[in-house]
């Protein structure tokens, strides 16, 4: 609640992430649910933030799967489904993230849902566009300094450098830095301030899929 009502505050639009029910493992074990079992918990975990977040006059923009389950539903269609039609059954105006080309934008398109492509500054990327898993070195980019220029490539020229430094193309219309980055708010901070100077304006990802259709550049920034 309290969160919610400092968005709202500072105009910041507020979207739910949900993941496996493993706080143990902060949602990034990979763990084995039925469809319909995750279709069950996404669908509580949004419609409580949505609940809460009515109570401050606040209505979700978005919904992004977290950790472990995002990754098994970028390639897991029938995990992807569950969590779109959670989604809609919730609020069918909320946009669904994922991974560009991934089973999750697919599965937010076949259930109505607006959909937004996710670029992730702090981590780093396979050739094929996916992400380097957690446990393997590399995996999580904490310089400032390189994650900064990979943004602006990522948001002005739609490319990111993989961890084997093939260039690979990523449209990206969000931008995530984890919230547990070490650092993650001045980061986010300073690629704020890049991105406008590198010419690429801020905003909330409902406002950026409008102005794409406008021709206008723009990136929104989110915390994960």
């Amino acid at each position: 609640r309290e969160t919610v009502a400092l968005a709202r505050e500072h105009g910041v639009a507020v979207g739910a992430h949900p993941g496996f029910p493993d706080p143990e493992g902060f949602g990034r074990r990979e763990l084995q649910f039925s469809p319909a079992d995750v279709e069950d918990f996404v669908a509580y975990q949004v419609g409580v933030l949505a609940a809460i977040a009515a109570s401050q006059g606040v209505r979700l923009q978005h919904v992004k799967p977290h950790g472990a389950l995002f990754n098994m539903a970028v390639r897991d269609g029938e995990l992807a489904d569950a969590i779109a039609r959670a989604a809609a059954a919730i609020d069918r105006e909320l946009i669904l993230f994922g991974l560009p080309g991934s089973e999750i934008v697919a599965a937010g398109r076949r259930a109505g849902l607006r959909t937004a492509s996710e670029g992730f500054a702090d981590r780093a990327y396979r050739a094929d566009g996916t992400l380097v898993p957690r446990q393997q070195e590399g995996a999580v980019i904490r310089d400032a300094a390189t994650v900064i220029p990979r943004v602006i490539r990522m948001a002005r020229d739609h490319m990111v450098e993989a961890i084997d430094g093939t260039s690979v193309p990523l449209a990206v219309d969000t931008i995530c830095v984890h919230g547990d980055t070490p650092g993650a708010a001045d980061l986010a901070a300073r690629i704020r301030a890049a991105l406008r100077d590198a010419g690429v304006e801020v905003m909330a990802v409902g406002r950026r899929i409008a102005a794409f259709h406008a021709g206008v550049p723009v990136a929104h920034v989110e915390a994960g």
